[in-house]
């Protein structure tokens, strides 16, 4: 269990902060940058919670997500693939994939791309939805450049995890009365 009793350290003024094995990098180190990104989309994740009362299926989900998400970034702040640490594992990827076509099973095929839009809870998902993206990307990136230190799981969740908020968006495009998906229409500003 994490005891927090102070809030600032002075140990971050030098730009340099402790990684979860306690070792000293930058602040822009990619480990860094990786679990960073994967706060940003969870506090993303926790504004669409916020404007999800009327979504209460979806708003369980993300609840249960954003526990994950200290998971993911708790595995990326560790170098290492040390079983003992806290790591992202299979099952938490099984459940985003079940989620996901659970979901999508009760959604219209799509026949267009879509516009991140329509009601302001689906647009707040597609928000989250970028925002996880980054941090694969960011995930990505740090696997690239330590590989024999990072668990690829971590991005598997991520690309998963992108891919439910996009099918929660559809869902609350459709729930409660909404209007459905924005269809992109390739071309139609053009003169």
């Amino acid at each position: 269990m994490v005891k927090l009793t102070k809030i600032y350290t002075r140990t971050g003024d030098d730009g340099s902060t402790h990684l979860g094995d306690l070792s000293r990098v930058d602040k822009h180190h990619a480990r860094v940058e990786a679990y960073g990104c994967v706060d940003e989309a969870n506090a993303a994740i926790g504004l669409a919670v916020a404007g999800l009362d009327q979504h209460p299926a979806i708003r369980a989900m993300l609840l249960r997500v954003q526990n994950d998400l200290f998971d993911v970034g708790a595995d990326l702040c560790v170098p290492g693939k040390d079983d003992q640490k806290l790591r992202v594992i299979q099952s938490q990827v099984q459940w985003l994939e079940q989620s996901i076509d659970e979901v999508n099973a009760d959604l219209e095929p799509l026949t267009s791309f879509i516009l991140p839009g329509g009601t302001e809870a689906s647009a707040r998902l597609h928000v989250a939805r970028c925002a996880v993206r980054q941090a694969e990307r960011r995930a990505v990136q740090l696997m690239k450049a330590e590989p024999e230190q990072s668990n690829p799981r971590a991005i598997t969740y991520l690309n998963r995890l992108s891919d439910l908020l996009f099918v929660l968006a559809r869902k609350a495009n459709v729930d409660n009365g909404g209007s459905g998906d924005v269809l992109w229409e390739p071309g139609s500003s053009q003169t």
